[in-house]
């Protein structure tokens, strides 16, 4: 118990030693860049971009150790509320895990999406585990939900999606959903929203949420061609910005809002967010069997970008001229990593990490549907269907607001392969338990 008390926390951040440097992504200098330019970015939580400078003392190695610590914690928790904690399967669960999905990659991340998974998990402890937990676990859970919410909207939104289930359904379970569980767990929303404005107020000056939320849905809806057809369809009798340009819109959402586009010229965010978002209020009504289509097949296809590493690569000058610019004692080492020196590949990952995902998404279905089948409601059966709820809304939203990104589902499945690798080692242990 004590070496692996030792060697799991390490194990869980293995990427970032084998890298030389935490692993840093397209959006992580956006979220540092928070505390010193003092204004709202879209899609950058002050709230995570806080969590990171207060690490940046310790060459960010501490934010990667609560990362890994935190996601420990709550696998372990997670067994001992269902029952089923044993330091032998403990250490197996969590080795598969490290072996053969992106949480380790996650958790050796300067990034938001560790705590997308890892909020699930302990919204559901909160719900279910009330009375299996000790106040001071369950402090602990309300507070780290909470912040989890505050870290990205999207993970906000799946949360709130899983809150309103629970509510819808208790009629139905009664007790297997405790009303002061299901309290306590929808005040973690309201309260990762109140640290959400509190720390723009903090930083800004302003009492806001973050902004860029329909901005990135403007991108997806180009991409889809709504907004080409909008613009045709408008841009006689209607003066927009973008209506010169309506036949010169890139193929991609990134394109557009990343790269050399006409967004840059037209004021980007700042010059265009009042349009975006009176072209996507204004597309949802003039096309709403176009929209509902699209929303549905970019869902289905986010289910299936499951893939480890979009956005860690050599290519991220944004992030590195951030470091640079505001961290310097952090350039050295920086480039020094093996990331920036393009020596990732995660090509050799996802032969195995992308069958895994897809096969754990089959075997959680399966597994949900035999409980349900055999009219089996223990807590199992409930985690498989929180679980099931919140690949399928993380999918709704990513998709629909910003397209399918493997990133997306990456940070996600990992907790399906969790609830399989659960659901195996509880029917070893009967098996064993019969002979």
């Amino acid at each position: 118990m004590r070496l692996a008390a030792v060697a799991l926390p390490l194990l869980m951040i293995a990427p970032a030693f084998w890298n030389g440097y935490p692993l840093l992504q397209w959006d992580t200098g956006g979220y540092l860049a928070r505390w010193y330019e003092g204004y709202l970015v879209p899609s950058r939580s002050t709230v995570f971009g806080l969590y990171l400078h207060y690490g940046e003392s310790f060459g960010f190695w501490i934010n990667l150790g609560v990362q890994s610590l935190a996601t420990l914690w709550l696998l372990q928790l997670t067994l001992r509320v269902l029952s089923m904690m044993q330091t032998f399967r403990f250490v197996a669960i969590s080795l598969c895990l490290i072996v053969s999905t992106a949480l380790p990659w996650l958790a050796s991340m300067l990034l938001t999406d560790i705590f997308a998974g890892l909020a699930v998990l302990s919204l559901f402890l909160l719900v279910v585990g009330a009375g299996r937990t000790s106040t001071l676990e369950k402090i602990a859970l309300f507070v780290f939900t909470a912040f989890a919410a505050a870290t990205h909207s999207a993970t906000l939104g799946v949360l709130l999606g899983l809150c309103v289930a629970g509510w819808m359904v208790r009629p139905f379970l009664k007790d297997r959903l405790p009303v002061a569980g299901l309290a306590q767990a929808s005040l973690t929303i309201v309260a990762g929203a109140v640290m959400l404005v509190s720390a723009n107020y903090a930083l800004s000056g302003k009492v806001a949420w973050t902004p860029g939320g329909t901005g990135v849905a403007f991108g997806r809806m180009m991409q889809d061609g709504i907004v080409a057809q909008y613009l045709n369809d408008h841009c006689p009798r209607e003066r927009y910005k973008l209506c010169p340009y309506r036949n010169e819109l890139p193929a991609t959402a990134d394109e557009f809002l990343w790269g050399k586009s006409v967004f840059n010229a037209l004021g980007r965010f700042e010059g265009l967010n009042d349009e975006m978002g009176s072209i996507v209020v204004q597309s949802l009504k003039d096309y709403p069997l176009w929209q509902a289509g699209a929303a549905l097949r970019a869902m289905g296809q986010q289910l299936l970008h499951v893939a480890t590493g979009e956005g860690t690569n050599g290519w991220i000058p944004h992030t590195r001229g951030i470091i640079e610019r505001y961290v310097p004692s952090q350039a050295a080492p920086m480039r020094a990593a093996r990331q920036q020196n393009w020596g990732i590949n995660f090509d050799y990952v996802n032969w195995l990490h992308v069958p895994v995902a897809l096969a754990s998404m089959l075997a959680l279905v399966a597994l949900l549907g035999r409980a349900l089948a055999h009219r089996r409601l223990d807590d199992l059966t409930l985690l498989a269907a929180t679980v099931t709820l919140a690949l399928l809304g993380n999918a709704f939203i990513c998709a629909v607001i910003s397209g399918p990104h493997d990133r997306y589902g990456a940070r996600m499945v990992w907790v399906a392969t969790f609830v399989v690798l659960m659901a195996v080692g509880r029917r070893v242990g009967e098996d064993g338990k019969a002979r």
